[in-house]
């Protein structure tokens, strides 16, 4: 949905109309860069979320025998690790488009939308794309490195280590092309070209508790105010 926020009276120019509207192609060439992303993110959030059950099966597997027949492997121990770091940074930009990353929702609930959406835009440029481009400069030599020594683990039986430092790499690619889109997303909604469909879940949860807070301290200040 765009709402049409053209500039419109007595005082608007033709020219300045027209350089308004020419401007909305370029937001929907970047929404459409956008949507590209999200399903990109959507479909390989939703495939490796599934890494948890086979974990779990190689956890409870693994605990079976070494109770039962007193046998171990280091193999399956590093295997649950490696599933769960998988889990863990493949999955951060699927929940990022999902909104459901921890954020104090009580305090940033009470700010009107427009501030929330700035909070977003200053947050998605200047602390989390930086840092995840910081990482992934820190991170490929640390995972390139692995990969040309063929690294092993030092324990023994144990896996190759060089995928798992790989996942690091792929985790925070992901993550700074979701930061893009949503970045691309909130400016989109700010200018009026995209429905804001935040909400749900926890987050309408938080709201209501804020507002719940809020309600209270109101009485809580008139009844100290009866007091005095």
């Amino acid at each position: 949905m765009r709402v049409d926020r053209t500039p419109r009276g007595p005082g608007v120019r033709p020219r300045e109309v027209m350089a308004f509207q020419g401007s909305l192609p370029g937001m929907q060439g970047l929404l459409s860069i956008s949507r590209v992303i999200d399903t990109v993110n959507t479909y390989i959030g939703k495939a490796v979320s599934w890494l948890i059950l086979v974990a779990v099966v190689i956890s409870a597997g693994n605990a079976i025998v070494r109770k039962v027949f007193s046998s171990s492997s280091n193999a399956w121990l590093e295997a649950q690790w490696y599933l769960f770091g998988a889990v863990f940074m493949l999955c951060a930009a699927w929940t990022l488009l999902a909104n459901e990353h921890i954020r104090i929702d009580v305090v940033n609930s009470l700010f009107p939308k427009r501030v929330r959406n700035w909070i977003d835009i200053v947050g998605h440029t200047l602390f989390l794309m930086p840092f995840c481009i910081l990482l992934l400069y820190d991170s490929w030599p640390f995972f390139l490195k692995s990969y040309l020594q063929n690294e092993q683990s030092m324990n023994a039986g144990g896996l190759v280590v060089w995928p798992a430092k790989f996942l690091v790499v792929a985790g925070f690619v992901l993550l700074l092309f979701q930061g893009i889109s949503e970045l691309i997303k909130r400016i989109a909604i700010m200018r009026g070209e995209l429905e804001d469909v935040h909400g749900g879940g926890h987050h309408e949860m938080a709201e209501a508790e804020a507002a719940r807070l809020l309600e209270v301290a109101k009485a809580q200040g008139l009844l100290d105010a009866a007091k005095k």
